[in-house]
């Protein structure tokens, strides 16, 4: 059986896309003859992550990394972040001779930008270098590899996702609110432009599932909001099924699982017409895009809930891991590097490294 080892350093119990993505895609490989074992924060001490308490970045060590990728004996490895781990898997396989491939699931410039001074050309540098040895960088969409191909990333191919349809289904449930329900799902923090939706006067409830660090302040700031904390499984597959508009105002998230999520659930999105929620919807008919979120929010209260089944239902996670699968193996021998690569730690690896950490990965 092929094996491939994934390095993340997003892992449970973090809620978000990445962890849900890969999790998802592992056991879906499984039915492909394919093993995707992972090398995460679970090895290694941890720290919680300055801003995001509930996050934890790990302190791994470069003999400790060897190991276990030796005791792995992969066929191949995926880089899925940028983090800790991320950075010495790459150098481990950098001074081996090893390919690999790496995805780009987090808009990390913006994110590390709101919370820091560093300017966003610094980071977007740092992230070229940390990519440029990767025979595939898997980007979620067509416009966010455009964009990556625009700012001097190579190898740059399609990754998209899945949504598991047995789990996201419409089905009768009443939140026992006024309605209509406009739903949010996700980490609740600056960058998801949460205030945007609740800035908005609409009929009915507001609703937001999910947790973070700007949770208090936002309860505090918007009483008539509902806020439900995290929620996982079923009960976060009711509360979908409940919801008449699924609002989503981030504007820089790069996919956007929820939004596959909402519609497997016959729930149609509200959105700014920006990147993630462009390029799952375009211009099929089962949601709103508008730099007007209260106008789309309005909008795609009259689309069918039936529309929005049908175009999950073409969005599989078989198909998700095939793409995956087939990016991740076909590779091509580099020659190894030696103890130049193992000392390769010049000016730009150590900015990357001293750079203030983002959220590893969005939902």
């Amino acid at each position: 059986m092929t094996h491939i080892l994934v390095a993340t350093d997003a892992w449970h119990p973090q809620i978000n896309g990445v962890v849900r993505t890969l999790t998802m895609m592992a056991r879906t490989a499984r039915s492909l003859g394919v093993e995707v074992s992972f090398l995460t924060p679970e090895s290694f001490r941890t720290f919680a992550m300055p801003g995001y308490r509930d996050l934890r970045l790990a302190l791994p060590g470069p003999s400790r990394i060897a190991r276990l990728i030796d005791a792995a004996k992969p066929h191949s490895i995926h880089i899925a972040t940028e983090g800790p781990i991320g950075l010495l898997v790459r150098r481990y396989c950098r001074k081996h001779g090893l390919p690999f491939t790496t995805s780009f699931h987090t808009r990390f410039p913006e994110y590390v930008s709101a919370r820091s001074p560093i300017p966003e050309s610094w980071i977007w540098r740092a992230l070229r270098w940390f990519h440029k040895p990767s025979q595939a960088v898997m980007a979620a969409t067509p416009a966010l590899a455009a964009e990556l191909r625009q700012r001097g990333f190579r190898n740059v191919v399609l990754w998209s996702r899945g949504v598991d349809t047995s789990l996201f289904h419409p089905r009768d449930v009443d939140l026992c609110l006024p309605q209509p329900v406009f739903l949010n799902v996700g980490r609740v923090a600056v960058e998801k432009n949460l205030e945007a939706f609740l800035d908005l006067e609409l009929p009915g409830t507001k609703v937001v599932v999910g947790d973070g660090p700007a949770r208090a302040a936002l309860e505090h700031k918007y009483p008539e909001a509902v806020f439900l904390g995290a929620r996982h499984g079923e009960e976060l597959a009711e509360i979908y099924a409940a919801a008449d508009v699924f609002v989503f105002p981030s504007r820089t998230d790069t996919f956007g699982l929820v939004l596959l999520e909402a519609l497997a659930s016959g729930v149609p999105v509200a959105a700014f017409p920006v990147t993630g929620p462009r390029d799952v919807i375009g211009t099929t008919p089962v949601g709103a895009l508008d730099d007007d979120l209260r106008d789309a929010c309005l909008k795609a209260l009259k689309i069918p809930r039936t529309a929005c089944v049908d175009f999950a239902a073409l969005h599989t996670w078989q198909a998700s891991a095939r793409v995956f699968v087939d990016h991740a193996t076909n590779v091509r021998p580099v020659p190894p590097e030696g103890e130049v690569a193992a000392t390769e730690f010049g000016a730009e690896e150590r900015h990357f490294a001293a750079m203030p950490a983002a959220p590893p990965g969005s939902r």
